[in-house]
């Protein structure tokens, strides 16, 4: 099993933990909510839980809980800038649809 981070993503992540002067990385992860089932979540991590999985991402760690896992199993976060409009991207090949509005999807 394999999470991956691109390097604009590390970079956006790095200065935003810069910022908070603590923090160990982001932890991603999935719950159950919207119109489709599942949506991301993404948050900064000041320390990790035993059972967490760690995928170190260049200078970021990428904290998964184990139930999360299991769906982001692939999934590579992106930080992407189009016109006005920026944030994360996940590419996540087990998706099988998502709801109209992008907000959540199923697998």
């Amino acid at each position: 099993m394999a999470i991956t981070m691109t390097a604009a993503a590390e970079q956006h992540v790095i200065k935003h933990l810069a910022h908070r002067s603590k923090g160990v990385g982001v932890r991603l992860g999935v719950r159950t909510t919207g119109c489709s089932g599942l949506s991301y979540v993404l948050e900064f991590v000041d320390s990790t839980e035993a059972e967490d999985k760690v995928f170190h991402c260049g200078d970021v760690k990428l904290v998964i809980d184990p139930k999360s896992l299991l769906y982001l199993d692939g999934t590579e976060l992106d930080y992407v800038k189009e016109g006005l409009n920026e944030g994360f991207e996940f590419k996540n090949p087990n998706v099988k649809d998502e709801c109209g509005c992008g907000e959540s999807f199923h697998i």
